[in-house]
Parts: C-alpha cells; sequence; structure tokens
C-alpha cells in the first residue's frame, strides 16, 4: 500500500490563498480514494510541514502561487522542480516552507519519492473569506489536475454517486459548488 498526502495549504481568510483548502474539501466531499491516501487541510504550516511528509511514498500539495501567470492558470511542479530553487527567507507567516520540510526530509532519507506542487495563480489576497471569480472558475480544472496526478502514480479513486455539499463553510458562494 502505498502511504500519499494530498495536503492542501494555504489562509482562507485571505481570498485566493484559501484554494488549498478549498479544493481538499471538494475532493474529500466528491471522491473516494484507496487505502493509504489521506486527504489534508494544513492551513499555514510552517517547518511542522515536515512531519506531515516523512514516510510518504508521494506528496501532492495544493496552493495559491504567484507565479506571473494570469489569475486561474493550474501549473505543476514537480519535485526537481521545487528543490532546484534554495530555500527563501520567510517573509509571511502563511508560507507553507514546502521547499524546506522536502530537504529536510531528503536529508534524513525519509522524503517522499514523489512530490508535486499543484499552483494555482493567485488574483487576490485581500482579507475575506472567498476566492476571486477567476480562480474560483480554476477550482475544477485543479480537481482535474489532481485527479491524473493520481492516475500517473497508480493510485485509485472512484466518484461518489451522490455529490454532498462541500464542507466550505468560509465561502460565501459555496452554494454554487454543491
Amino acid at each position: 500500500m502505498k502511504r500519499v498526502l494530498i495536503a492542501g495549504v494555504g489562509n482562507i481568510l485571505l481570498g485566493d490563498d484559501g484554494v488549498g483548502p478549498f479544493v481538499i474539501r471538494r475532493l474529500a466531499a466528491n471522491y473516494v480514494f484507496e487505502e493509504g491516501v489521506e486527504l489534508e487541510d494544513l492551513g499555514t504550516p510552517t517547518l511542522d510541514f515536515v512531519d506531515h511528509i516523512v514516510g510518504l511514498d508521494a506528496l501532492i500539495v495544493v496552493d495559491a502561487v504567484n507565479n506571473g501567470q494570469p489569475a486561474g492558470t493550474v501549473t505543476v511542479y514537480e519535485k526537481a522542480d521545487l528543490l532546484k530553487h534554495a530555500p527563501s527567507v520567510r517573509l509571511d507567516p502563511h508560507s507553507p516552507a514546502l521547499i524546506e520540510s522536502l530537504l529536510t526530509a531528503e536529508f534524513h532519507g525519509g522524503g517522499p519519492e514523489s512530490a508535486m506542487l499543484v499552483g494555482v495563480t493567485g488574483e487576490s489576497y485581500a482579507a475575506e473569506c472567498r476566492l476571486t471569480r477567476k480562480v474560483e472558475a480554476a477550482v475544477e480544472e485543479t480537481t482535474r489536475t489532481i485527479l491524473r496526478l493520481l492516475d500517473t502514480l497508480n493510485i485509485g479513486f472512484i466518484r461518489r454517486f451522490e455529490e454532498p455539499e462541500a464542507a466550505i463553510w468560509w465561502s460565501e458562494r459555496r452554494a454554487e459548488y454543491a
């Protein structure tokens, strides 16, 4: 059995930064995954992120990114892409410390063999509990991207027959996602 973590990171109080937790809740509401797959809303982890990834076979992180692309663009960054960038100075309290945690786990021999960041280019990080329209529109593509990554890892999942409302309490427009 493979140990896989699909982690949403971000601050739901800062607009598009909450896309990671939003997508995780949608996945949990609409899909059943094979044994060994965990979905977690990690909020705004710091260096404790390493505790979540040691011993995994695969890691998929969903987060908002600022990569110069148009808002709502979905980009997949592979482990090699992430590790070629030196860890940077942490400029805010909600950075997930992904690179630092991957390097620490690798150093101790317990890092995931496969690690990917599914980044959604954000538009606004203003203090509000909802995604912008462009990032909202990217939620479905982000979900499909994660499912494709699971296929490449030979990880099984099935769509629920009944689509329960995702427990996204902070979104004013949550009914639009049900």
